[in-house]
């Protein structure tokens, strides 16, 4: 059996090279699920020219579809979002918008493309907002086809009018050492479960 698969689409408003604590969290949580395994690569979705919408492709030099093709082949969505003014990023909006295509995309039994793949999320800021965000990742992402694991999403949240962000901490914070480690450890499990048992047929 060929291993599992894990993309990181990490959704930062920073182009690279820049820093980004976004980047960071999502790289971390790669990191565990490579612990059980599992393949995986991150992709910094504003260096990527993907266009408003809710087609699989928008044309006119749209570039989700190669990103698409990274989502169909992975096993594993870990969605990576910065906090800011309390919400998601602009970036990971769209991301979720252009995932709705895939309610209308099914396999060759009538079940959404999505149904047999896991999402976990991962949410950083310096500002409150990371219950709320994960809540609305998880109910889109769920509706899109995924399925989340228990305790699939991870955060950090810095001390509320303080400056400071997840990348500039000397050491990672235990508790978020310890939720990566059970998001990577439920996500493989659920992926494995569901490549061996897939959902019914529509």
């Amino acid at each position: 059996m060929t291993a599992l698969r894990a993309l990181a689409l990490t959704c930062s408003l920073k182009p690279s090279p820049a820093s980004s604590s976004t980047e960071l969290i999502a790289t971390q949580v790669l990191d565990e699920l490579r612990g059980h395994g599992v393949e995986g690569e991150s992709v910094r979705v504003v260096d990527h020219n993907v266009r408003p919408g809710v087609e699989k492709d928008m044309g006119d030099g749209d570039e989700w579809p190669s990103l698409r093709a990274k989502v169909l082949a992975a096993d594993i969505l870990v969605l990576a979002t910065p906090t800011w003014v309390g919400h998601m990023s602009s970036v990971a909006q769209r991301v979720l918008e252009r995932l709705d295509a895939e309610l209308s995309e099914t396999d060759d039994q009538g079940r959404p493309l999505m149904f047999g793949k896991v999402a976990v999320t991962a949410v950083v800021g310096n500002e409150d907002g990371a219950h709320k965000i994960t809540a609305d990742l998880f109910q889109a992402l769920n509706d899109t086809g995924f399925t989340v694991p228990a305790q699939g999403g991870t955060y950090w949240n810095g001390e509320a009018m303080t400056p400071g962000d997840y990348n500039d901490l000397k050491e990672t914070p235990k508790a978020v050492a310890s939720t990566n480690a059970t998001l990577a450890r439920n996500a493989v499990h659920l992926a494995t479960q569901l490549r061996g048992d897939p959902y019914p047929a529509s």
